[in-house]
């Protein structure tokens, strides 16, 4: 496993997902890369993970992050992110309970928590901005939202127009897709716009 540090503190890494399987059309639920991005974060002296995946045991990389950490947190976005927690869990007998320095940030209706880190102004979101092709976001496609009652893309942007107005992000660390590391905000106005 690779960790590329984009800030003091933070990093993001990206890991095969196992049940992946090649998509049928463009925006079904399958549509996504096999490879999806995962979230680490020195918060104190603690390390929180979210959605963490490890490929094939590779934990090495994250046993140097949390050795020595009073502390690690493990955090889900949606619950289809499970990925690696319970292992990790059992792993660095870790907490669910978000820390000081992180912030949840519910999207109402959406079946999400995003994760806001001040300290860096990123955004951790699980399945509804989505790193876009190529460089940006974009909401997800309404194949995704199939499981919620008639939730629609219209709900859904006027969810994230509320959920997360106000938030200074620079970066967006998305699960699916390249991450936005500047001008995230500029990024999501430019999603939730279409």
């Amino acid at each position: 496993m690779e960790l590329r540090e984009l800030a003091r503190g933070l990093w993001r890494w990206t890991a095969r997902h196992p049940d992946w399987e090649p998509r049928r059309e463009e925006d079904d639920p399958a549509d996504w890369a096999p490879d999806v991005g995962c979230v680490a974060y020195e918060a104190g002296d603690g390390l929180v993970l979210i959605d963490p995946l490890v490929d094939n045991g590779d934990y090495g990389a994250l046993d140097e992050l949390a050795s020595g950490k009073r502390e690690v947190a493990i955090l889900t976005t949606i619950r289809w992110h499970g990925r690696s927690g319970a292992e990790l869990g059992t792993r660095y007998s870790a907490s669910t309970e978000t820390p000081d320095g992180v912030d949840p940030v519910e999207i109402p209706g959406a079946a999400e928590t995003m994760f806001w880190i001040p300290e860096h102004r990123a955004l951790v979101p699980g399945d509804r901005l989505l790193g876009d092709r190529p460089p940006g976001l974009r909401m997800c496609p309404p194949s995704w939202l199939r499981y919620l009652d008639g939730f629609t893309p219209d709900d859904l942007r006027q969810s994230l127009h509320t959920a997360l107005r106000g938030l200074p992000v620079e970066m967006v660390l998305v699960s699916h897709g390249e991450p936005v590391l500047d001008e995230g905000r500029a990024a999501i106005d430019r999603a939730l716009a279409g």
